[in-house]
């Protein structure tokens, strides 16, 4: 069961939290160095904590996020560009002080990015995401009607597995075969997805969520979903996260731009 905190993101508007997260993500991804990362990190982590985010929270995120980030800079270690002393070479690898550098980077990179990410990210309800898309970010109700309800849909895949699992047993067919087990379950499964879709499909379409054109009815909404202060607060705040970060490794002069 996800673990839910009450924060002061919960006042944000969905489609505020896609602002933030571009915001904030945009300057990093445009550097390489470590300095920019680690001031963005540590931005991130501040910025979490006042907000509201339980500390044990966001150490179960960032333990997660420790395992990725460290498959890619071991990745940018062995194989990153070469420059400086070079502490070790094989064949391809060469283990250099800039490749070392470039794989601290890369590391404290995806701790930032991910932690950003998932706490913006982790707790919000699909119904708001898709209010705000139609009608603050003037998307197609067509499109967001059809992605809320594949969403939707993606809880059933565990609860079908169960049962798939469940049957098998019961027609004594046990767990043996894991690998012939596990395809026919998942053949099994695909069916059943592609059966509840066309009846999902043929049911919004009866009702008029496919209705196109300049005849088709203007669809109303049950929430209303709106832009208030905080969310300029909120953005604003990002932006200056970013900024900083950036502007730090710019001021000591480690800052590597991408394709520099």
């Amino acid at each position: 069961m996800t673990e839910k905190a009450n924060t002061l993101l919960d006042r944000l508007n969905p489609v505020t939290r896609f602002a933030m997260a571009l915001v904030l993500s945009i300057p990093l991804i445009l550097t390489l160095d470590w300095l920019s990362a680690a001031v963005g990190l540590v931005l991130v982590l501040v910025a979490a904590l006042a907000c509201g985010f339980p500390p044990r929270l966001i150490a179960r995120r960032l333990a997660v996020l420790f395992v990725v980030g460290m498959l890619a800079a071991i990745s940018m270690a062995l194989y990153g560009r070469p420059g400086g002393a070079e502490w070790f070479a094989w064949l391809l690898i060469r283990v250099t002080d800039n490749s070392l550098l470039l794989a601290v980077a890369v590391l404290l990179r995806v701790l930032a990015l991910g932690l950003s990410a998932v706490l913006l990210f982790g707790d919000v309800d699909p119904t708001d995401l898709a209010d705000g898309l139609a009608q603050v970010a003037r998307l197609p109700a067509r499109f967001v009607l059809g992605a809320l309800a594949g969403i939707r849909m993606l809880g059933l895949f565990t609860d079908d597995w169960r049962s798939l699992g469940l049957a098998r047993r019961a027609r004594g067919l046990g767990d043996t075969g894991r690998v012939r087990r596990w395809l026919s379950m998942a053949f099994a499964l695909l069916v059943l997805a592609i059966r509840r879709g066309s009846r999902l499909a043929t049911a919004m379409e009866a009702k008029g969520f496919g209705a196109t054109g300049p005849d088709a009815p203007e669809r109303s909404w049950a929430r209303e979903s709106r832009l208030r202060g905080a969310d300029a607060v909120g953005v604003l705040v990002c932006a200056v996260m970013g900024a900083v970060a950036v502007g730090s490794a710019v001021w000591f002069g480690t800052a590597n731009w991408v394709g520099s």
